[in-house]
């Protein structure tokens, strides 16, 4: 049985004409890391908001179908009882700063607080997730004297340190540089190997094949194409349909034109691109 399962999954914002997400159906195991990309517009954040339960239940709208995550169902559990077992990441991590505490290291016990876990057990989690996160040296900080870049890695602290059960991450990394893209995505797939089931809409997609177990991807609100990251992140199907492929797939793709790339996959990242070049 999926952990995550969406059936006919339908959902409209208020005062739209059409729908942001239409039909989607999609099964995910648990402990299983599936990364989601699509152009601007395709549904990928309503997706997310879907998943943690905030459509329909915070932004209200018509949702159809069911939503359901770890055997209980969206429509018949409240918000409060929800996000126990899902998390979120926003893609702006300012939204996300509770803007009621002084130090980094209250707001990422701010949630812990919030559900009433005993001030001992509170501080040893909020310091092993800080020390998963690699910001132990932000703890006496104010969240808002940080970089974009440090403010994305507390917001992620905030949700890890409630354990959730699911964890959606939107674009958790668009203002990292690329060392701490790489440690965070390291950070996240080392959760979903311990059994946390990851859902995470992200651009950088070298990022993606490296990490991500499979790769869903969406058009229009709608499942376009999923499967083994390579395989779609190269896919003609994302071509046809505006996709930004990896650099180093179109390098690749104008190479296999001139007779010069010689292997019948494509590459995603660099490595890949390097070892079919020296072929």
């Amino acid at each position: 049985m999926a952990f995550v399962n969406l059936k006919n999954v339908t959902y409209k914002y208020p005062l739209t004409d059409k729908p942001a997400l239409q039909n989607i159906n999609l099964q995910i195991k648990e402990g299983e890391f599936v990364a989601i990309v699509g152009p601007n517009g395709a549904g990928k954040s309503t997706l997310c908001y879907t998943l943690a339960g905030f459509a329909p239940h915070f932004f209200k709208g018509e949702l159809s179908g069911t939503v359901e995550v770890a055997g209980k169902i969206s429509n018949q559990s409240t918000l409060d009882e929800w996000v126990l077992n899902v998390g979120l990441a926003f893609q702006n991590p300012f939204n996300q700063i509770s803007g009621a505490k002084y130090t980094v290291f209250e707001e990422i016990a701010f949630g812990l607080e919030n559900i009433g876990i005993p001030r001992d057990e509170m501080k040893k989690r909020v310091e092993d997730a800080m020390t998963l996160t690699g910001i132990t040296d932000l703890a006496d900080r104010s969240p808002y004297s940080l970089s974009g870049g440090q403010q994305q890695r507390v917001a992620l602290t905030s949700i890890l340190v409630m354990r959730p059960k699911l964890l959606v991450l939107d674009e958790p990394t668009s203002q990292m540089d690329p060392i701490g893209t790489r440690e965070v995505f390291g950070t996240i797939r080392k959760m979903a190997e311990e059994g946390m089931t990851v859902v995470l809409v992200e651009h950088k997609v070298e990022w993606i094949a490296e990490f991500a177990d499979r790769v869903i991807a969406m058009h229009n609100g709608q499942v376009l194409l999923e499967g083994n990251p390579s395989e779609v992140l190269t896919s003609n199907v994302l071509i046809k349909n505006g996709f930004g492929l990896s650099r180093y797939t179109s390098a690749a793709r104008e190479a296999k034109k001139l007779g010069i790339w010689k292997k019948e996959k494509l590459p995603v990242t660099l490595d890949e691109a390097v070892e079919g070049f020296k072929k």
